[in-house]
């Protein structure tokens, strides 16, 4: 059995606990924990529309006696736990939206919401785990507020709506939090972030230092060309053929002039738009695609690239074309000193052995703006029946995404040992 001795220069005594008073508390919420995640599961809200979920959360973390701060980014919630001595700040997110999936699970508390969605009837799904991550960081709350002898400093629970990204015309996600001061009053030091995954069996945690998820742009190419009948191109300039030799171009700054050997890469066309019949020749077309990298120089080589091909392509074809980008995230990038100190704290809590290095995947998180801001770690936890393991799991972002509630326990004991450790180091 190991101990804690903590000296009261005030009271000239001495504290005696046990470790295992802080094992029991974690191991006696796993079923809270699941039944808060089922509860969050078959009541999905979209970004920031996730009003009732942030009333469970606030409600609970009050009952706490945690200090709460409400509609932070439109539907965000924030805790704020102080330590019995003063020290430093660690923050702890989790993303709270639900997507517009419809589920096709057979689960007792299988998502039976339905929404309209840009126009689209549709349903409403915890289809990446955020409920999981939500009920994680209420445990982790409920668990460090029964132990604030053992917090020297603070730690405040980041609660954030959005993390799909907020409708159109709207603010929202970890960008619209940090606008809102999230990390300060009191500043944050470092934060830790964590996401459940389909594809990794329970009782793993996987890290990687430097970037781990890749930044995620929106672009959109706009080619006009000279609308004519389509049985006589050559009375007009084609948008279509312009497009196609565009998106053809494209794909060769990935293929011959990104080093992939140093990060992965990636160039999507997701969206063509253009023309009314079979027999015209249209005026103009629209792509909308994806670009995905992870790192800093090879994102302005790509950007750069992909507007000085795009305008120079189709003036070749007699036409004209512009490009614009919009950032959804950025590169989700783990601070590699933080990292290194931190990586002790993951092996403690998942043992040596369970504890992995991951290639980066080219997925893109919003908790990466957080990292802009402060010093973060970012890091994946096993959430599949390892009996599952040969057949494989469904994708996130589908209607069949399922998780194994055995490997939520995990993330509650993790984010408890990275907070404790990090405000206790000497």
């Amino acid at each position: 059995m190991r101990y804690f001795f903590i000296f009261s220069l005030f009271f000239g005594t001495i504290t005696v606990f046990s470790q295992n008073d802080l094992e029991k508390d974690i191991i006696n919420i796993e079923s809270k924990v699941i039944e808060w995640r089922r509860d969050f599961h078959q009541n999905p809200e979209l970004s920031n529309q996730e009003f009732k979920t942030a009333e469970k959360i606030a409600t609970h973390l009050k009952s706490l006696g945690i200090e709460v701060q409400t509609e932070v980014a439109v539907t965000g919630v924030v805790g704020i736990l102080k330590g019995d001595r003063p020290g430093k700040v660690v923050a702890l997110r989790a993303d709270i939206d639900a997507l517009p999936v419809t589920e096709r699970n057979n689960l007792p508390f299988k998502s039976t919401v339905e929404t309209e969605f840009l126009g689209t009837k549709t349903g409403v799904m915890h289809a990446c785990g955020h409920d999981t991550h939500t009920a994680i960081l209420m445990g982790v709350a409920e668990v460090l507020s029964k132990h604030k002898d053992k917090i020297k400093g603070s730690v405040k629970f980041i609660f954030q709506p959005a993390e799909e990204g907020p409708p159109p015309g709207e603010e929202g996600g970890a960008a619209l939090m940090i606008k809102e001061g999230v990390l300060e009053n009191p500043k944050v030091d470092v934060i830790f972030g964590l996401h459940i995954n389909a594809g990794t069996p329970i009782g793993i945690l996987k890290y990687k230092k430097g970037g781990i998820m890749a930044s995620v742009e929106r672009f959109v190419i706009t080619v006009k060309g000279k609308q004519t009948h389509g049985s006589q191109p050559w009375s007009g300039v084609d948008p279509i053929l312009i497009s196609a030799k565009i998106i053809d171009g494209l794909q060769t700054i990935i293929s011959r002039e990104a080093k992939l050997t140093d990060e992965a890469a990636v160039i999507t066309v997701g969206k063509i738009t253009a023309g009314t019949r079979f027999n015209i020749i249209p005026e103009t077309a629209e792509l909308i695609g994806t670009v995905r990298t992870l790192d800093p120089a090879m994102r302005a080589l790509i950007e750069r690239r992909m507007k000085e091909m795009t305008e120079t392509i189709a003036k070749a074809y007699n036409g004209e074309a512009s490009i614009t980008f919009r950032n959804q995230t950025s590169i989700t990038y783990n601070d590699p000193d933080l990292t290194d100190q931190m990586l002790p704290s993951l092996q403690k809590a998942a043992g040596i052995e369970n504890v992995q290095i991951v290639k980066a995947t080219t997925g893109g998180e919003d908790f990466s703006y957080f990292q802009e801001v402060v010093p973060g770690v970012y890091f994946f936890l096993g959430g599949m029946d390892p009996n599952e393991e040969s057949k494989g799991a469904f994708p996130h972002h589908t209607p069949d995404f399922k998780i194994d509630e055995s490997g939520m326990l995990l993330g509650v004991k993790t984010f408890t040992q990275l907070t404790l450790d990090y405000l206790n180091a000497k």
